[in-house]
């Protein structure tokens, strides 16, 4: 084709301009705009073309035919003819867009435009309900499951639930609107219905009871819900007066909206009791001014000035301090209760950061010496899932009187709304329509009647239960616990090996490596979860109580909480091998370079000795998960530590391990016989790897060969793996592990704050928190500074 352009307008421009519509435009728009603005330069140019071409300009443009532009009607002046020919190119430029999209919608056939327009509202309503659902079965299940399984969908259906209410209503509004418009009235029987379903979307927006917050940061969107609150139900208002036609279902909207009102408006206000601030101020005391101090100066001047003797004294009131006791005649999960109820309303001041006084540590202390291991935890595991109901549930609204009638009026005109529906005359309704009402209707009864069962299963219940000494009650309360209730947490602790990500094998990585998601992968692929064994809990809780006896022996001395609590592992190395030299990996260091160093020393040690007695010894056992739990505390939830490069190091360490193991291993694996099965054979090749990485020299400090560029410390811990199996008998060896482990578990969770544990809740409890909440219970944190809250001063005049 010829793409020639008459002389007198051939420059280097016309080119450009050709080459710049054929980027910027479509196929169907190429020519036209080619031509336009040609013509518009040609105008520019000549304003006139008197002869030649007899007042034509020729174009030959982009492949397509001769086109001849009549140009006879002169403008006076350039500057109009430029003006006339830009205004030209925009209206023609204009109506071919809008050809283009009118193309485009012809694209879809106007049938599934019309199925579409009659099953929108309905998918939305089928998605709300799915929503709905899944966040009251699943919602309060993730207190107790770490799993993916059931945080991604309790995610999905917690963003799904509001977007799809919401979006609901606005379909319904315009649907509304549009029909109002047309006929000026809503008189259609099946408009009549879907307005019906608004108050639905309404309650929709309030939630279940077992989810108001994903995360604690939810909570602090209160005031977002309270004006959406406020939105929403003006929405539903002015659906509900648009399709009011005075017939019994327009009549039935009303009370729907109540309970759609109250439903969201319980939501808010948990978000709101739930906020850091509100739940800090909730928890403080009523204002105290003291004793009247110029009064008591009066007295005090007067006295003297008479020529007595004044000496104020100092006295304290006698104060009967009440310590929860254990019923004779009660089982001890009622007891626990009990006791974990008294020292909830206590104790939850922790989750805020605020301070306790030495008398709640002292009925604690008390307590706790006498508690087996097995009841400690249990009552921490209650007032930790009393502290979960208060940050994530219904819990601080449903509880209370208010929220007892609530509940009632809530139930009671569900029900009547669906028997006043039963027997209403449905012959002028869709049936599809029908369906999804009885659907909407049946769906919040289920919502109310479950709500109502979790309320009478919870432990706020079975403690009312026993204080009213209704043993009966409780008795077949008790026996449907056992078949149905979830544990209180997960009672697991997360494992990750440094040593396991650098021998597995690896899927698609070359795939992975190229992509933003090759870390994330290795985090959340190579950590699994194991069970807490009874035999750690044990050890845990007599490693605290004997840190709290010798407390309790030092006072007056010079060994303070804040020292005991700051070791992390130098005790432990004092214990059992004094002349052992290993202060450096503990003291010298930052913590989460103890933690990467003794976790890459004890897999070391764990897999380059014989498997022969490992079924029997549990402090190598112990060793191994305190191990891997810390590692995978670092690794996904640093906040819980103190703050360092923990994740620089550990990838750095990562990376050296990699490239040591990768040609090594490989030559390996080659020549090895194949193993009968798979896990023998991933025992064997990590046996070898750490057997290798053991031979390596290490007479001169790691970090005076790589300097302090690289973190990685993968031949420090080499360092301490040799010198642990320099000691001949194996359960001292581990005795020390474990107990530098311990160490370190205690000083981490000393050093966490309770605002950081709170937002651990949502993910099954951490073992971390426990011991947190142990320790404070026993007394061993800073959280206890408030002395002689009960004294006062007298006057002793001679």
């Amino acid at each position: 084709m010829d793409h020639s352009v008459p002389d007198d307008l051939s420059s280097p421009g016309i080119g450009i301009i050709l080459k710049v519509s054929r980027c910027i435009c479509c196929n169907y728009l190429r020519q036209p705009v080619e031509l336009l603005l040609i013509w518009v330069l040609g105008s520019a140019r000549k304003g006139v073309d008197g002869g030649g071409n007899g007042g034509k300009l020729k174009l030959t443009v982009s492949g397509g035919p001769v086109i001849s532009c009549c140009t006879d009607t002169v403008h006076d002046g350039l500057v109009r003819t430029q003006t006339s020919a830009f205004s030209q190119v925009q209206t023609a430029v204009g109506s071919l867009i809008l050809a283009r999209k009118r193309m485009m919608m012809e694209v879809i056939p106007q049938r599934l435009k019309d199925l579409w327009k009659e099953w929108e509202l309905r998918a939305l309503v089928f998605l709300s309900l799915a929503s709905q659902i899944s966040l009251i079965l699943m919602g309060n299940r993730r207190k107790c499951n770490p799993k993916i399984m059931i945080k991604v969908p309790v995610w999905c259906a917690y963003l799904l639930a509001d977007a799809v209410a919401t979006m609901a209503l606005g379909v319904l509004l315009n649907n509304l609107g549009e029909i109002y418009e047309k006929k000026g009235s809503v008189d259609d029987a099946n408009n009549e219905v879907t307005a019906f379903w608004a108050p639905f979307f309404l309650l929709h927006l309030g939630g279940p009871d077992t989810i108001t917050a994903y995360s604690v940061e939810d909570n602090e969107l209160y005031l977002r819900h309270a004006f959406q609150l406020g939105v929403q139900t003006v929405t539903t208002l002015y659906i509900f007066l648009t399709a009011w036609n005075g017939s019994r279902l327009s009549f039935l909207t009303i009370p729907m909206i109540v309970i759609g009102f109250i439903k969201y408006g319980e939501r808010t206000c948990t978000l709101w009791l739930a906020s850091r601030d509100q739940l800090r101020d909730s928890m403080l005391t009523d204002p105290d001014p003291g004793p009247n101090y110029p009064k008591f100066m009066n007295e005090y001047c007067l006295k003297d000035a008479e020529g007595f003797y004044v000496e104020p004294k100092e006295v304290k009131d006698k104060v009967e301090i009440t310590i929860p006791h254990r019923e004779a005649d009660s089982t001890s999960d009622a007891s626990n209760l009990i006791i974990a109820h008294r020292f909830f309303q206590t104790f939850k001041r922790l989750f805020a950061d605020l301070i306790l006084s030495f008398q709640d540590r002292d009925i604690s202390q008390s307590l706790f010496q006498e508690m087996s291991q097995e009841d400690a935890f249990n009552v921490i595991a209650i007032e930790l899932g009393l502290m979960y109901d208060m940050l994530y549930t219904k819990a601080s609204v449903i509880y209370t009187p208010c929220g007892h009638v609530c509940r009632l009026i809530t139930i009671m005109l569900t029900c009547i709304v669906l028997g006043i529906f039963s027997f209403t005359d449905k012959q002028h309704y869709s049936k599809v329509n029908i369906s999804i009402t009885y659907l909407l209707l049946g769906v919040a009864i289920f919502l109310e009647l479950y709500a109502a069962y979790a309320l009478l299963l919870s432990d706020q219940s079975n403690v009312w239960f026993i204080q009213q000494k209704k043993s009966k009650y409780l008795k077949a309360i008790n026996c449907m616990e056992s078949v149905v209730k979830p544990p209180r947490w997960s009672s697991s602790m997360g494992q990750y090996s440094l040593t396991h990500v650098c021998l597995k094998e690896k899927p698609c990585y070359k795939i992975l490596r190229c992509s933003f998601i090759s870390e994330l992968w290795e985090k959340h692929r190579y950590k699994n979860y194991k069970e807490l064994p009874r035999y750690l809990q044990k050890s845990i809780f007599k490693y605290v109580k004997k840190r709290c006896d010798q407390l309790k022996e030092n006072i007056g001395s010079n060994v303070s909480l804040r020292d005991l609590c700051n070791k992390r592992g130098s005790i432990a190395l004092v214990k059992y091998n004094k002349h052992l030299s290993l202060d450096w990996s503990i003291k010298d260091v930052e913590f989460d370079q103890s933690i990467v160093i003794w976790h890459i020393a004890t897999e070391l040690c764990y897999y380059s000795r014989s498997w022969g007695n490992i079924s029997g010894d549990f402090n190598r056992k112990m060793g191994k998960l305190l191990s891997r739990y810390m590692m995978f505390l670092l690794l996904l939830y640093p906040s819980l530590l103190p703050a360092g490069i923990g994740l620089i190091r550990f990838r750095d360490t990562l990376s050296e391990g990699k490239n040591f193991w990768e040609e090594r291993m490989s030559i390996f694996c080659t020549s090895q016989t194949h193993a009968t099965k798979a896990c023998d054979r991933r025992k064997e090749r990590r046996i070898q790897a750490c057997k290798m990485l053991l031979k390596v020299k290490t007479q001169v400090l790691p970090i005076k060969v790589k300097g302090d560029r690289s973190k990685s410390v993968l031949f420090d811990a080499c360092r301490v793996a040799s010198a642990l199996n320099e000691i001949s008998d194996s359960k001292s060896r581990w005795k020390m592990v474990r107990d530098v482990w311990l160490e370190m578990l205690t000083y981490a969770a000393s050093q966490s704050r309770g605002s950081e544990h709170a937002r651990q809740l949502k993910r099954g409890g951490e073992l971390l928190t426990h011991v947190w909440l142990l320790m404070a219970h026993f007394g061993m944190t800073d959280q206890f500074q408030i002395s002689q809250g009960h004294a006062r001063a007298k006057l002793d005049v001679k």
